[in-house]
């Protein structure tokens, strides 16, 4: 990872500011659509977590981007984003 170019530099006007790797660039991406799928439906973390059958804790990690969200989980909230009510009537 230390060796992984930089896909987006660093604002060389803002010393606190630093370049970004594909890989931390893609999890941040991941990142923000799983917030944006809960947020949209007014759900805090517990409650999304309880709702979609997602252990709570993996669901912080993954809006927090401390852990890169698998490719199953994204297509998961993709359909949970576009019919949260009829994902949610199929795991209760």
């Amino acid at each position: 990872m230390k060796n992984e170019p930089i896909v987006l530099p660093a604002d060389p006007n803002d010393a606190d500011d630093f370049g970004v790797t594909a890989e931390a660039l893609d999890r941040a991406q991941r990142a923000r659509l799983i917030r944006r799928t809960r947020t949209q439906l007014g759900l805090s973390q517990s409650e999304f977590a309880r709702r979609f059958r997602v252990p709570v804790g993996t669901l912080r990690d993954w809006e927090q981007a401390r852990a890169t969200a698998p490719e199953f989980a994204v297509a998961y909230m993709r359909v949970i984003e576009q019919f949260p009510e009829i994902v949610a009537k199929a795991v209760a």
